[in-house]
């Protein structure tokens, strides 16, 4: 008769794990000493166990399937069609295209690139209609799937102004889009402008479902699927909980308008805790945080260079990002099983945490007028900069610690003519409906302090 290991052990309970601990401890405080808080009011205790698990998230992630996404800003046409066949031949699935002006001829930039039964993105900084109409036929003619990434609701917050359009207003013009074409993708959140903000995970969820609700209130024509684009940090399991709750709370919230309705996740490492010092530490950063995009059931991962901060594109750092994802795919098998975090108590528990406080604080939003009004009055900006000045204080302190920055920097490192790109927030004097939410990494004091002393 067959036998397991497990038929050697006696069951231990809870009870006793704390017990043995508390032992351990000679005397220092139980929950003093190996309990901690996150700043999303979360306790996370030493161990979790089955006696203490009550209910596992009800949320599917196909990890197996994620594709590697390759980013190009799209300003020459040649040399952009050329970054994207190369990169498609050294391991890029997808891609995932910056335009900022609508006279680009999107016709040249795609014919000759191979992309049947690709996945294509295109985060557009204007709304056109002959535009997409485009983009829709080359998607029915190339047989693949395009993502137009229209997010105006992410543009008011990022720039403070709605995108110009040339008659009617933005989700007038994405409905008449909607009318007009049959095989896209339209609508987009930018997840990633809150999380960069400094918003604590909570808030970022919270945040994300509401800006995609005022799509859902605000479109006649309600899209099948939603894209979200979602930045991860550095806190490996809160982040692999995050991208589950969102997503769990997502099928929630859609089923009160389609059953059907469906999210796709496309995600990025954060800048904030990237740095221009030090700098190849921003690999050992991005690794992780794609580990936790892919754990976490992303749909398409796009790494971030780790010279990305100071440097224009470049194909040594393009490489170095893409060989990151094709490691974790090929090597470290991360595609070879779905659901990977189903049954871990501390994910669960976690997931199921966000999920809860994420939920109440999206009601709470709804009951205050929605996430629009609460942008145009200027909380969900003012809730954010308070969330992200504790982060700032943790870091100062150095109780958030970025090795080779605010912990064992190298004072011979110098970078002040190593800059190619201004790494640093950028002020943009101009006159804006509301005060715009604004992307700034923890270590920009310190490193401007570095700097002047070169």
């Amino acid at each position: 008769m067959a036998t397991t290991l497990f038929d050697d052990f006696n069951p231990i309970s809870s009870k006793q794990w704390k017990q043995k601990i508390q032992f351990e401890l000679d005397g220092a405080d139980y929950n003093e000493t190996v309990i901690w808080n996150s700043p999303e009011d979360i306790q996370v205790k030493p161990f979790y166990h089955i006696d203490e698990f009550s209910k596992a998230a009800d949320v599917e992630t196909k990890a197996a399937d994620f594709k590697i996404c390759q980013n190009i800003f799209v300003y020459d046409i040649e040399k952009s069609i050329q970054r994207a066949i190369n990169t498609l031949e050294r391991g890029a699935e997808s891609l995932r295209f910056t335009i900022e002006n609508e006279k680009t001829d999107v016709q040249k930039l795609l014919e000759n690139l191979p992309l049947e039964n690709r996945i294509v993105y295109f985060n557009l900084n204007f709304i056109s209609i002959d535009f997409v109409k485009l983009l829709d036929s080359i998607s029915i003619q190339k047989k693949t799937i395009f993502y137009c990434n229209l997010d105006p609701i992410g543009y008011f917050a990022r720039e403070g102004n709605w995108i110009t359009t040339s008659d009617k207003n933005n989700f007038e013009t994405i409905d008449l889009i909607s009318k007009a074409t049959t095989n896209l993708s339209l609508v987009s959140i930018d997840a990633g402008l809150y999380q960069n903000a400094g918003a604590n995970i909570t808030q970022q969820i919270a945040y994300s479902l509401a800006h995609a609700n005022e799509y859902l209130n605000r479109l006649p024509n309600i899209p099948k699927q939603i894209l979200f684009q979602v930045a991860v940090g550095t806190n490996y399991f809160f982040e692999i909980a995050k991208l589950r709750a969102l997503r769990m709370l997502f099928k929630l919230i859609a089923s009160e308008y389609n059953p059907d309705l469906e999210c796709h996740l496309l995600v990025t490492p954060t800048k904030r805790n990237k740095t221009i010092y030090d700098y190849n530490v921003n690999m050992l950063r991005t690794t992780t945080e794609c580990m936790s995009a892919i754990l976490g059931g992303a749909d398409s991962v796009a790494n971030l260079p780790y010279d990305a901060l100071y440097h224009k594109d470049n194909e040594f750092g393009d490489r170095i990002a893409r060989n990151q994802l094709l490691i974790l795919k090929h090597e470290s098998y991360f595609d070879k099983v779905n659901n990977p975090a189903d049954g871990s108590y501390y994910i669960e528990s976690l997931t199921m945490q966000l999920a809860e406080k994420s939920l109440v604080l999206f009601k709470d939003i709804e009951a205050n007028g929605g996430f629009l009004k609460l942008l145009n009055d200027g909380t969900i900006k003012k809730k954010i900069q308070e969330s992200a000045n504790k982060e700032q204080e943790l870091f100062d302190a150095k109780k958030e610690v970025l090795l080779g920055t605010n912990k064992y920097p190298n004072k011979e490192d110098k970078m002040k003519h190593d800059l190619e790109l201004f790494p640093f927030v950028k002020i943009k004097p101009r006159k804006t409906l509301i005060t715009p939410i604004i992307e700034k990494r923890l270590a920009e004091k310190i490193e401007q302090e570095r700097l002047e002393l070169e």
